[in-house]
């Protein structure tokens, strides 16, 4: 039988197959679902009926070949219009990786979607028309994959059998991207030329570049590194539900469940319950109704202590050597993802892991001009598809890490708290831009209890 330690050493080796969570973003007609469909059908990822059903679609179209975009753009709306609005989702495998794809979409007014696709990728692939070049939505992109900390970019400079697979095009457009990209600090930028309609250099290298002598697109998903150090980031475990059964057979069971954001938990471990700053010690782990002496991100797992603490959903457990700092002042980099604004005194609830707390905009103290990377000071407000530096003043503490040093306990959301629409996906400390600190702009306690 495997014990838990043999379990958790296989995780780093590389004869096991690793997954790829990565992202496609672009302008809009950049070809993106037109490339995911050509990855799928080439790499053989397709079923025999979605096939069918995509070749129907076609002859109906009067297309002479299939229109492999609708293996991605599955609502009914985005099918009539021919682009992409909801974030596609698609699994697929290879005999060296499986893969977790997320197809978003390249309409500026959908840029939010963007977010969420790349929230959670480990690589991004930004596409951009040969014709066209680098344009204001390929940089919003690039922007908002530096912002996520995404740690892999490839350039796919597509529609090359537009241009006539010329070699000074694509050595142009990919010299403008990685400088823009690089000054974002994006740590790893691979441009890869394309036609996604024609299928070259997808998963085939193309017989029309012989210039070119990189990898394909499906070479480099193949094998770029992709670390998952589970003990690389300190514990965090934010409590999701408290378990108390109360009976006969459990009278004392007291046992908090959850799903570890980072990092590994010990039995006989020193925790520290934030924000009350209590402390205690791991007395059991309890995974999938068994008890184990460790556990790790992102295992979902019910953790006993020694001592009875008063813990509740929010609280979050954490090594005492390496609890982080409780803070009522959170300074962050947000993209503003609502229709309606998000203005200096706005009222809003912060949603940091599984911790909801009441909160007030205090400062708005940039905005970000994507064409030179410069900052427009104290703007005011941010609008639809903005982004921005902001300070939010809490009503209680919220223990968060720094986005640079953790994706998961270092965002948040900005929710409204009159109809529960969010308003902007937060990143904790500071961003790829300069920002001035806050400023000493005074605001007025209001009459209902949320000047903090």
């Amino acid at each position: 039988m495997t014990s838990t330690t043999d379990q958790f050493a296989s995780l780093a080796d590389p004869s096991v197959t690793t997954l790829l969570r990565f992202a496609t973003a672009g302008s809009v007609d950049d070809g993106k679902s037109t490339l995911v469909g050509r990855l799928l059908h080439d790499s053989k990822s397709v079923l025999t009926d979605q096939m069918e059903a995509v070749e129907a679609v076609s002859a109906q179209r009067g297309q002479d070949a299939p229109d492999l975009a609708l293996l991605t753009d599955g609502l009914r709306a985005e099918r009539e219009q021919g682009i992409t609005i909801d974030v596609a989702y698609r699994y697929f495998a290879t005999a060296r990786r499986r893969f977790i794809l997320a197809d978003t979409p390249g309409h500026v007014q959908y840029t939010r979607n963007m977010v969420t696709g790349a929230s959670t990728a480990d690589l991004a692939v930004v596409l951009v028309d040969a014709r066209n070049g680098v344009i204001e939505q390929t940089r919003r992109h690039a922007a908002v994959a530096a912002l996520l900390r995404v740690p892999h970019v490839v350039l796919a400079v597509n529609k090359m059998d537009l241009v006539g697979y010329q070699e000074s095009v694509f050595a142009a457009i990919a010299e403008e991207f990685t400088a823009y990209a690089s000054d974002l600090g994006v740590p790893e930028i691979t441009a890869i030329p394309i036609s996604a309609l024609a299928g070259d250099n997808v998963v085939d290298p193309s017989a029309n570049m012989d210039w070119y002598g990189g990898p394909t697109v499906l070479e480099h998903l193949e094998t770029v590194p992709v670390s998952h150090d589970l003990t690389a980031c300190p514990a965090r475990f934010p409590v999701q539900y408290v378990i108390r059964p109360q009976t006969a057979e459990h009278p004392d069971y007291r046992g908090y469940a959850g799903q570890i954001a980072s990092g590994v938990l010990r039995v006989g471990e020193a925790v520290t319950v934030l924000p009350s700053g209590r402390t205690s010690v791991i007395e059991g782990i309890d995974a999938l109704g068994e008890s184990v002496d460790i556990a790790w991100a992102p295992q979902s797992v019910t953790v006993r202590l020694k001592d009875d603490i008063d813990i509740s959903r929010g609280d979050l457990i954490a090594p005492s050597a390496s609890a982080p700092a409780t803070t009522q002042d959170v300074e962050a980099t947000v993209c503003h993802v609502a229709d309606q604004p998000l203005a200096v005194g706005a009222r809003v609830l912060i949603k940091h892991t599984t911790r909801t707390v009441k909160a007030i905009v205090k400062e708005i103290p940039s905005r970000l001009t994507l064409d030179d990377l410069s900052q427009h000071p104290n703007p005011g407000q941010l609008v639809a598809n903005d982004i921005g530096r902001v300070v939010v003043r809490t009503a209680e503490p919220l223990a968060l890490d720094a986005y640079a040093d953790s994706r998961r306990t270092g965002s948040f959301l900005l929710i409204d708290p009159a109809d529960g629409t969010t308003l902007a996906a937060g990143m904790a400390g500071e961003s790829f831009v300069s920002t001035a600190g806050p400023g000493d702009q005074a605001v007025q306690a209001d009459e209902e209890g949320w000047d903090f």
